[in-house]
This record gives C-alpha cells, sequence and structure tokens, in this order.
C-alpha cells in the first residue's frame, strides 16, 4: 500500500491558523473523526495526551508528529494540517511547527499501516520534501508530492553492494509506542550511515514487533551496534559487541555523533537484566524496583479484572436460599463462572512475581518467578508442601524480587563457566537451580505466614464480645492490610468461625468483617474517578471496574493497587476499611452468611446502616488516597 492511499483526502487541511499546541491536536482528532477512524474520539485523545505526557511528539524542524494507540480507533489512519505560521508544539529545539501528521493505531491491529507509516517517517527526515509539502496549495498537490517522493525512495533502495574493508554497524531503535520516533530515528541513521561510508543495518523495534530484525551472522559481523531505544529491549544478543546507548532523539538530531562513538565505543557484557538507554545509571535504587514492580502488576491486572467480574456474575446467577454457605457455586451456570474467574485469580499470584523477575533478569528470571508467586499462593512449607497458609501478594512480592535479583546474580556466576557449558545454561542449570533457591525460600517464609497467623487469631479470640466497636476497627483494617495475605485470611476465618456461634455477635463481627473488605476497591475506583492524577492511564481505565467487584466482597480487586504503590495504599485503605468496620458494629449491623456483598443484602440486618458504613469508609480511604498518594508522572 502506497502512503497516498492511506491518508483520505477529506484529513488533509492545508494553510491552518493555530494558536496553541492543545488546539492543533483537537482540530487533527476531529479530522480523524470525520473521516471515520475512530470509535470514541474523547477516548483516543486520552492515548494522544499519554503519549505527550512521555515527551513532546515534536521532532524539531517544524515537524510534530502526535500518535497514539488505543482501542478507540476504528481503523488505522493518518491525518495531515499545514500551518505557515508554525505553533508552538514544544519541540527540543525551541521551533514552532508547521508540518503536523497524527497516527491513529488500533490495539491489535494488522501491520500494513505500521509499514505504511514507518515510510512516511523516513519521507519526513528530508527537510527540503517538509518544506514543499507546508507550500502546497491543494491538497491533490500535497498527496501527489507524497507520491513522487516515495516512489523516489522506492527506486533507490537497491544500492551497490559495500566494498570490503568497509566499517560495518548495525543498530536498533525503539520508543515507547513504537509508531513515529522509532522509524525517524531509524531513517536518520541510514542516511548518516550512507554519507560516512559505512556498512548499515538498522532493526526497527516497532509496535507490531521488530521489522527488518538483525540476524545473528550481521550482529556477529558488525563493528559496533548502536541502540538508540527509549524502552527496554533484549541486550543479550549485543553481549561481547562495543555498544553505544542513546535516545531516538539523539539519534535523528545528532547522528553523526553516535558514529563517532561507535568508533571507541566499549565492550557490553550481558548480565541478564533488561537494558535501557544509559538512562539506568541516572536512575535511583526506588525508581529501578518502580519499573520492575510495574512491570509484574500491568500484566497481573488482566487476570484480576477478568477473573473478579467472572465471579461477580456468579454470585449475581446464584440462589442464596439453597446453601448460604456455598453462595456462588449453588447452581450449574453460578459454579461454572465461579470456577473460570477462580482459575484466573489463580494466575494472579504466579503472574505478579513472574514479570517482576523478568523485569530484573530477563527471561531467566521468568519461570523462577512464577514458581514463586505459586508458591507464595499456595503456603507450601518444608513440613508440608502441598500448601498450609498463603503469604498471598506479599509473598509474591517477595518471590518476584527474590527470583529476579537471584538469577541476576546466577548468570554472573554463570559467566565464569567453560564456554562448552553456555548452551546447557539457560536450559538446565538456569531453571533447575533458580526454582530450587525459591522453593527453599517460600517455603521458608510461609511457615513465618503460617505462625503470624495463629497469633493473630488468638489475639482476635481473647478480645472476647465487650470490645465489640474496637474489634470492628482492628477487623476492618485487617481485611485491608493484604488483601487475601495472613492478615486479610486472619480476619476472615475469625469471621466465619463466628458464624457458628449462631447468635448476633457472631453475626455482627461477620458483618464487619465483609465491610472491611468491600471498601478497598470501592474506594480504588472512587479515587481514580476523583483524583485521576494520582494513577497511571491504565489504573485509570481499569478503576471503575473495582466498583464491582467491591460490592461483590471481592478485595482482591485492589492488589494492583497496592502492590503499585503500597507505603500510601495500603494505610489508607486500612483507615478506611477499619471506620466501616467500626461503624458496623457501632449500628449492631449483622450477616448470616459468609460472602457475597450486596447479593446477600437480603439476610443483613439493620441494611441501610451497613450501606452507610460502607459508604463512609469507602470516602475515608478515597480521600486519603488523594492526599498520599504522588501524582504519576508518565
Amino acid at each position: 500500500m502506497r502512503i497516498s492511499e492511506f491518508i483520505d483526502p477529506r484529513g488533509i487541511k492545508l494553510q491552518v491558523a493555530l494558536s496553541s499546541q492543545d488546539e492543533a491536536i483537537d482540530k487533527l482528532i476531529a479530522l480523524h473523526n470525520e473521516v471515520g477512524n475512530l470509535k470514541d474520539a474523547a477516548v483516543f485523545k486520552e492515548a494522544i495526551l499519554a503519549r505527550e505526557a512521555k515527551g513532546s511528539t515534536a521532532i524539531g524542524n517544524g515537524i510534530a508528529v502526535p500518535h497514539g494507540k488505543s482501542a478507540a480507533v476504528a481503523k488505522a489512519g493518518l491525518v495531515a494540517m499545514t500551518c505557515p505560521q508554525g505553533v508552538d508544539y514544544k519541540a527540543a529545539d525551541g521551533k514552532p511547527s508547521n508540518l503536523l501528521f497524527m497516527i491513529a493505531a488500533p490495539d491489535g491491529g494488522a501491520d500494513t499501516h505500521l509499514e505504511v507509516l514507518s515510510k512516511l517517517m523516513q519521507l519526513l527526515m528530508d527537510a527540503a520534501f517538509c518544506k514543499t509539502l507546508v507550500e502546497a496549495k491543494s491538497v491533490d498537490e500535497f498527496l501527489a508530492l507524497i507520491d513522487a517522493k516515495e516512489a523516489e525512495k522506492d527506486a533507490a533502495k537497491n544500492d551497490a553492494p559495500v566494498a570490503a574493508g568497509t566499517t560495518k554497524i548495525v543498530a536498533v531503535t525503539a520508543c515507547p509506542t513504537g509508531i513515529a520516533h522509532t522509524f525517524m530515528a531509524a531513517e536518520s541513521l541510514e542516511q548518516k550511515a550512507k554519507e560516512l561510508g559505512f556498512a548499515f543495518r538498522v532493526e526497527k523495534d516497532g509496535s507490531g514487533g521488530a521489522k527488518d530484525p538483525l540476524t545473528a551472522k550481521e550482529i556477529e559481523e558488525a563493528d559496533a551496534v548502536i541502540v538508540a531505544v527509549d524502552k527496554n529491549i533484549d541486550m543479550g544478543q549485543f553481549d561481547g559487541k562495543k555498544v553505544v546507548f542513546a535516545s531516538t532523539k539523539e539519534a535523528i538530531h545528532e547522528p553523526e555523533k553516535l558514529f563517532e562513538k561507535a568508533k571507541t565505543a566499549s565492550v557490553y557484557h550481558h548480565t541478564g537484566a533488561v537494558s535501557k538507554k544509559s538512562d539506568d545509571a541516572n536512575e535511583s535504587i526506588g525508581r529501578q524496583l518502580y519499573k520492575h514492580l510495574m512491570n509484574g502488576v500491568s500484566h497481573m491486572l488482566p487476570f484480576v479484572i477478568g477473573g473478579g467480574i467472572l465471579i461477580a456474575i456468579a454470585f449475581l446467577l446464584d440462589d442464596y436460599s439453597i446453601d448460604p454457605s456455598n453462595f456462588g457455586s449453588n447452581t450449574p451456570v453460578a459454579a461454572w463462572f465461579k470456577t473460570i474467574g477462580g482459575a484466573a485469580f489463580g494466575f494472579m499470584l504466579p503472574i505478579l512475581a513472574g514479570f517482576i523477575a523478568q523485569s530484573i533478569a530477563d527471561r531467566p528470571g521468568l519461570a523462577v518467578g512464577f514458581v514463586g508467586g505459586a508458591l507464595a499462593a499456595s503456603g507450601a512449607t518444608f513440613a508440608n508442601p502441598g500448601g498450609a497458609i498463603p503469604s498471598a501478594f506479599l509473598g509474591a512480592l517477595v518471590a518476584g524480587f527474590a527470583a529476579g535479583y537471584f538469577m541476576k546474580w546466577l548468570e554472573k556466576v554463570c559467566d565464569k563457566l567453560p564456554q562448552s557449558l553456555e548452551g546447557i545454561k539457560p536450559v538446565l542449570i538456569y531453571p533447575l537451580v533458580g526454582i530450587t533457591v525459591i522453593g527453599i525460600v517460600m517455603c521458608a517464609i510461609n511457615p513465618i505466614v503460617g505462625a503470624l497467623n495463629a497469633w493473630i487469631s488468638g489475639v482476635l479470640s481473647s478480645m472476647g464480645t465487650t470490645s465489640l466497636v474496637p474489634l470492628g476497627i482492628i477487623l476492618g483494617a485487617m481485611m485491608a492490610t493484604d488483601m487475601g495475605g495472613p492478615l486479610n485470611k486472619a480476619a476472615y476465618v475469625f469471621g466465619t468461625a463466628a458464624l457458628a456461634e449462631q447468635n448476633e455477635v457472631g453475626w455482627m463481627i461477620m458483618a464487619a468483617v465483609m465491610v472491611g473488605g468491600m471498601v478497598p476497591p470501592i474506594a480504588i475506583a472512587l479515587a481514580t474517578l476523583i483524583f485521576p492524577k494520582k494513577f497511571t492511564v491504565a489504573e485509570r481505565k481499569a478503576g471503575p471496574v473495582n466498583f464491582i467487584m467491591g460490592f461483590c466482597f471481592i478485595t482482591e480487586g485492589a492488589i494492583p493497587y497496592a502492590a503499585a504503590d503500597p507505603l500510601h495504599v495500603i494505610p489508607s485503605l486500612m483507615v478506611g476499611s477499619g471506620v466501616a468496620g467500626a461503624l458496623s458494629m457501632a449500628f449492631r449491623c449483622t450477616l448470616m452468611a459468609p460472602h457475597g456483598g450486596i447479593f446477600v443484602f437480603p439476610v443483613v440486618g439493620h441494611w441501610a446502616l451497613y450501606l452507610v458504613a460502607l459508604a463512609i469508609g469507602s470516602v475515608v480511604s478515597c480521600l486519603l488516597l488523594g492526599l498520599l498518594k504522588k501524582t504519576v508522572e508518565e
């Protein structure tokens, strides 16, 4: 497909007067909407602004290429505007932008549009060509200029063979979205390499995967490697090569400097960590830990959302009167939904730990982290390998970081092994040693969790029935502490045990436990709406789903948010849940069922006051989240 076939003529506006970057974005989005590229313009604008928040998409030299990838895109498309007098688009060179293209890419779309867009990005590296586009007097002329330049570019593809002895350099370019900067950086490097007489090949790590991937032979024969990236890539393939690290903007604006650096670059030795630019050397340890943590959280989120909603559907479709103790699985249809949802939840902790470890130690950490997360979920101990008391998401965090850093260390140790053993390291040594060690670590941690659980249960039992309001505070706070971990489980087990007493006090205890567990997801959902700047784009999108989970007593919906920022989120949720538990006790609310959320409200005593307790606790936690969490910089 040619570039001109990808642009609807109705999506081109020439000689436009623009007063600001915001106006430019709105007009470009309106063009996309007009030609039918969008399902939801407002949601697509969020994607555009999220990309701008990472750094202006103004390339410099008068060019801006805002772009976004979103489910709100109906079909991949491109629109364009010229603004002869220019508009301030926050370009790094400080110059106004007078040629603007906006790219709309769908989630999970085919690669055809990426190939077309990559060609356009390459054409835009020619300043003289861009000047003719800005000066175009009609849409037909604008498209004809693009056609002619593309044909010229295609005709020049077959270059003469490179003479023997010529310096060979390979490169990888990659930006967060893999749309614009990736290809412009590649084109800039290609042009400069041709001018300097180097043999050159570049791999573009685009949103649809690697384009023109480098072969092992090309890497082996290269004299140096230029890694111009703004995100993590697999660096293992460049072990033992001279490597220059840079950003895509450096590749676009200062390619000659990178080729100069390539002559004296240091040899890179791969340690197994996912590498990114020279940025890591300047980042604080806290920032690096946060990046690893978020890699696990982002992969875990779909399992929490999908599984949680399926479990909620099970409660909706079930008949509570058949067997209150088995609510959610009484009817075949409800049991099916609960089983599938439970299966998704079962992957939650292994996924969290696995992808934390993978972010730290690359592929060798993945399997070890998965196993550590699974052991945290099962509660395996040396005495009881089948499982005792799960250490839940806090245990999974420990497993993820322990697995990642151990495997990173193991890879360094294995570098000293004979070359003849190189082939068995990834298939035997790493998984065997790593899984064994993480098994020892988790079997040592889980008994501590079990002892803690037993001690807490004893303390709760000793409080008796004379201190119901303080007991409500403690039970509610415990439900919000680790959401499935030892504290949460101790409170829940204490509540279900109290049901066996079949008296008002036991029912009051169970009511306090459930309301404490409902608060965290509801508070999270409220906070993502009221304080959006405190959360990432992904967290804001997933936030409203927590209303469903909270009302269904699925406390785990708050886990990704607590895992991402435990120091601020967990205390906020504990306070609100404690308040809700105390109010439930003060109002003498009762509950005769061990689960179910709003679906068992018909058997809640003083249900209107119970709702008041839930609402007040949720609002308290929401306000604390807004106060304590830091504004997210994306």
